[in-house]
């Protein structure tokens, strides 16, 4: 049970504690009704404390946070780890490996890795949440929480930098705001249409050569699909993107899409962390086999 220290600031002298909770520390309502109706989760200057209890000025705050989410199956295999501390793990994600477990496939998956790498490491809480998700097919940085409070902070707050190869030749910069959504329920694959949510997705061309270009991509909104979906709207898929019109090559035979970059304010330290991931090797052979490749100094900038 992860336990989160704090002390009460001048400004909030005087103020019911779940309000100093909210306000101040921004944890979510619903972490606070939990916090309510667990027993031991909330002490004030070592006493057990009620929520609706009033505060003052230097009170030293300990908030246990319970964990009740169903922990998933376990999936023993190597993750990549890029980082990890009390609060965050974020790792590596390949290609190929979906991030949440589903009904019909409720193992397999990054989630249920994460788990079984937790627990193996003696985590109590073997329970991580999954904040911000990537395609299956999308590999790169995958930020997880360890807890309800740090993925609540955190949720809508990556600051993330997509590498994509697409067809064709582009230049400069552009925007794409084209709405997208579901054609057929039973089916993954997304369509731009006016009946769609709000997507609009920022590109870079950082290099072009022969007839397909490197992009610097970031998306303002998050909808599935979002980046492969928009760059085959303007004429140019991804590379090996059969899904959205692409053929796939020798080396490449998945969307050429990868989170190299998130950047986040850390939400119980407040440091900001930035969080890299090198391009995998599907990737760099398709750029090396056309005697292209990006210098890391440009590419993690």
């Amino acid at each position: 049970m992860r336990k989160i220290e704090y002390s009460v600031p001048e400004d909030f002298d005087g103020t019911p504690l779940y309000y100093f909770l909210r306000e101040c520390v921004g944890v979510s309502t619903r972490i606070i009704q939990t916090l309510r109706h667990t027993p031991e989760s909330v002490f004030v200057n070592g006493s057990e404390s009620r929520v609706v209890d009033k505060v003052k000025a230097d009170d030293k705050i300990e908030i246990f946070l319970p964990e009740k989410t169903e922990a998933p199956l376990l999936w023993e295999t190597e993750l990549s780890v890029i980082y990890e501390d009390e609060d965050l793990l974020i790792i590596n994600k390949p290609s190929g490996v979906s991030v949440h477990p589903t009904r019909n496939h409720p193992n397999g998956t990054l989630c249920n890795a994460v788990a079984a790498y937790l627990k193996n490491k003696g985590n109590e809480n073997f329970v991580a949440r999954a904040v911000g998700r990537l395609d299956k097919v999308t590999s790169g940085v995958m930020v997880f929480a360890k807890n309800a409070f740090v993925a609540s902070k955190l949720n809508g707050n990556l600051d993330k930098v997509y590498i994509a190869l697409a067809e064709g030749v582009l230049e400069g910069e552009g925007t794409v705001n084209a709405p997208i959504y579901r054609p057929d329920i039973n089916k993954t694959i997304r369509a731009v249409g006016e009946q769609g949510d709000e997507a609009i997705t920022n590109w870079e061309a950082l290099a072009s050569f022969g007839d397909k270009t490197i992009l610097k991509v970031k998306t303002v909104t998050g909808r599935t699909h979002q980046i492969r979906v928009h760059c085959a709207h303007i004429g140019h898929p991804l590379v090996g993107d059969e899904m959205y019109g692409a053929e796939v090559t020798d080396c490449m035979r998945r969307a050429a899409l990868h989170c190299y970059k998130v950047k986040i304010m850390h939400p119980i330290t407040n440091e900001e962390k930035t969080f890299a991931a090198e391009l995998p090797d599907d990737f760099k052979k398709e750029l090396e086999k056309s005697g292209n490749s990006l210098d890391k100094g440009e590419l993690f900038c």
